[in-house]
């Protein structure tokens, strides 16, 4: 098996304009970032080491375990300090990987945390 050293980029199409995000791209964050913003209609797409996953509209049998999954840790966050969260924010873990998770927590700057907001 032959594996890449570096994503595969296409910078652009023969017309100038910005390609679409396909599942399965090999990009770079900052050309996944590019293309992510001009596709204003995509929901959801993730870069996982340099791979773009486009997964398909959730069901029901997601839907009810994620709302759950969300009361859960809002009830943490509520009795634990230094700690803040989200749903389906866009994390940039570092320059292969900007997933958008169901839910996160994170713990605040003052409490030692590292993770910033931007």
């Amino acid at each position: 098996m032959t594996t890449l050293s570096q994503p595969l980029i296409v910078e652009s199409s023969a017309n100038g304009q910005i390609p679409p995000l396909e599942n399965g791209d090999r990009l770079t964050r900052p050309e996944f970032e590019r293309r992510y913003a001009a596709m204003p209609h995509v929901k959801k797409a993730e870069l996982i080491e340099g791979v773009v996953y486009m997964p398909s509209p959730v069901s029901n049998d997601h839907a009810q375990p994620h709302f759950d999954l969300i009361a859960w840790l809002g009830f943490y966050r509520a009795a634990t300090p230094g700690i803040s969260g989200g749903d389906n924010g866009t994390l940039r873990l570092d320059l292969d990987n900007e997933p958008q998770p169901d839910a996160f927590l994170r713990i605040l700057a003052e409490y030692g945390g590292q993770a910033r907001v931007d």
